[in-house]
């Protein structure tokens, strides 16, 4: 995988009236094929995943997927006007269910990079558990 891109990723999650943010920054790959954008990168130490890959799949302003490979493999979908039951591997904490419903999807990506963001709000058995919003920047940097 060539990694020519730096990539920014912030989370932010909203949960009993409390905020926490995250942010991750390293180099990934960035691919257009047909409609959708492809973000790649390797998880590390910091994240808990270590020798994880995730992929990013952005289809236009509708649908954004984030894959995880690895030992911890999960998927998250984030779709307009649909709630998605996404498989969610926390490591050693095990893995579980959770609903995924998108509060908005902003794509400014392009042929050479970008920004996408994406709000959802997550809920297991349909009892709101939090409000999260993610953002990430792309750039070529060789």
């Amino acid at each position: 995988m060539r990694e020519d891109y730096l990539i920014t990723i912030k989370g932010t999650m909203e949960q009993n009236g409390e905020e926490d943010e995250v942010e991750l920054m390293t180099r990934g790959s960035y691919v257009h094929k047909g409609a959708s954008y492809y973000i790649v990168y390797r998880e590390t130490k910091a994240t808990g995943y270590e020798g994880c890959v995730t992929t990013v799949k952005v289809e236009g302003e509708d649908k954004v997927s984030m894959t995880r490979y690895g030992a911890a493999p999960s998927q998250l979908v984030v779709e307009r006007g649909k709630r998605h039951v996404c498989h969610y591997d926390a490591g050693g904490l095990g893995a579980m269910s959770l609903g995924i419903a998108a509060d908005y999807i902003e794509n400014q990506l392009g042929p050479e990079g970008g920004r996408v963001r994406f709000g959802y709000m997550l809920d297991v058995d349909a009892q709101s558990i939090s409000r999260n919003q993610v953002d990430i920047t792309v750039k070529y940097v060789m």
